[in-house]
């Protein structure tokens, strides 16, 4: 099932959750940039533009959840994300959280 997360849907706060605990799941552990975080996401089944995703990284940097550097690759750079000491610190709480939540979601299976 894809899931288009853009302005016209309802639940988007809710998707938009997911999806940052996503990102700082994925830049905890290895450095990444936008494109790759669309297409990754796509696999997921999660459709968002450029439009989407830049305003979640750059609000993940401004809590201090994500750190951004400039790479160069060879005539054009691109900003790489990486998670911050705290942003590691509040992705092992969100894990218990999660856990409990699914946990509870996936009950009645």
């Amino acid at each position: 099932m894809k899931i288009k997360i853009g302005k016209d849907r309802a639940d988007q706060d809710l998707y938009r959750g997911m999806i940052r605990l996503h990102i700082l799941h994925h830049a905890s552990t290895q450095p990444v940039f936008g494109l790759w975080f669309i297409e990754e996401l796509a696999r997921h089944g999660y459709k968002l533009s450029p439009g989407t995703l830049y305003p979640l990284l750059h609000g993940l940097e401004r809590r201090g959840y994500l750190r951004s550097t400039r790479e160069r690759l060879g005539k054009t750079s691109r900003r790489v994300y990486r998670a911050t000491a705290l942003g590691r610190k509040v992705l092992v709480a969100a894990r218990g959280k999660v856990s409990e939540l699914f946990g509870e979601l996936l009950e009645d299976e």
